[in-house]
């Protein structure tokens, strides 16, 4: 394949750095080495059973369940160490936190200590990983608190509690038919593909834009029963389709991997929806807020999309605990608009309808 006019991600980072003529190249240094991670975990994800990677992460090599409760994939356990071992070691960084990972990373002691946090989920959606659905690595950047910087303390729980308009940065890897980064500074999102032949991640996909309009949505039809009232209200709504009070027809999408949902949304607009739900009263929302919830909402909104709880901009959310769990709509900014609107509504009256209607006597 020759060579084209394409920027790799180096050229892209040192475009942007230029912006800012008193940086120090830790942050840049930060990134490739994320993409260093995410190029590792994209072979092995490639390799699959031949790589010996798939099935669960075996007792004997560190327990089978994380700290959310989850089994373990092997392949969750790799990627994990994957981010951890490159990115822990340059002077970046001054802790990690991972949803693999019960307690904060302290950076080890043979190496120097950064001014930034990094946040992964270091491979979603794992469960799809054994039937070769695209899954992906999720990741955030936070500034570390100026004290932590200067006296070089271990970090705490407490520093990664940062709402998501503090980030310096988020991005995904999506590993699919083609392995892809997705990123953002602050400054819109870009999308890199990973060239195999020359081993750099290639800007593909320049200033992405969510539209702002759709006619798909996404979101688990076996939870039904126990959405919240806006929730079935919009859900009933697209349904209905052109006859019903939205007058077209939607399409439903549902992949099971949040990283391929948000990919698909970027690329052609839609809305995925992991609501709250009353399925279990103990959890308030089934998606991570610091390693899903922020990245994701933060990807969206730079991409000119939407990012919420149902009711609150997911922008704001104060974080309480280091795997606080949140419901989570994102996608086109007037979809998700309309289902804050609902949840702010007083629900609307049901009209008594006659026996015989267009839906029969099969009726809610």
């Amino acid at each position: 394949m020759p060579l084209t006019h394409r920027s790799t991600l180096t050229q892209f980072l040192i475009e942007e750095r230029r912006r800012f003529p008193g940086a120090s190249g830790d942050f840049n240094a930060l990134i490739l080495d994320v993409a260093i991670a995410c190029k590792a975990i994209a072979r092995a994800v490639a390799f699959g059973e031949l790589g010996g990677f798939l099935g669960n992460h075996a007792v004997d090599e560190g327990g089978s369940v994380n700290v959310q409760g989850e089994t373990q994939k092997k392949l969750d356990v790799l990627s994990n160490d994957v981010f951890i071992r490159r990115t822990e070691w340059a002077g970046n960084l001054a802790g990690m936190a991972s949803e693999e990972m019960e307690l904060p990373y302290q950076i080890p002691g043979q190496f120097p200590r950064g001014k930034y946090l990094l946040v992964f989920d270091p491979l979603d959606g794992s469960s799809n990983i054994d039937v070769n659905v695209s899954v992906g690595s999720i990741f955030s950047v936070l500034r570390v608190a100026k004290e932590v910087e200067i006296s070089g303390r271990d970090v705490v729980e407490a520093d990664f509690l940062q709402p998501g308009s503090q980030q310096v940065a988020a991005g995904y890897a999506l590993y699919g038919p083609t392995t892809m980064l997705i990123l953002t500074v602050g400054d819109g999102v870009n999308g890199f593909t990973l060239d195999p032949n020359l081993g750099e991640f290639m800007l593909t996909h320049p200033l992405i834009r969510v539209p702002e309009d759709t006619h798909e949505f996404a979101i688990n039809a076996s939870n039904s029963r126990f959405w919240e009232a806006p929730v079935k209200r919009y859900v009933d709504e697209c349904l209905a389709g052109k006859t019903g009070p939205r007058g077209k027809d939607f399409n439903t999408r549902w992949i099971a991997s949040m990283v391929a949902e948000a990919h698909r949304i970027l690329m052609r607009g839609g809305v995925f929806m992991y609501p709250r739900d009353t399925k279990d009263a103990a959890k308030p929302g089934r998606l991570r807020l610091l390693y899903e919830a922020n990245p994701m909402g933060f990807i969206m909104e730079q991409a000119g999309g939407r990012a919420s709880t149902g009711e609150t901009p997911m922008m704001s959310v104060q974080p309480t605990s280091l795997h606080q769990r949140i419901g989570l709509v994102f996608g086109s900014k007037n979809e998700v608009e309309r289902i804050e609107r609902y949840h702010a509504e007083p629900a609307p009256k049901e009209s008594i309808e006659p026996l015989f209607t267009p839906r029969s006597l099969f009726r809610d």
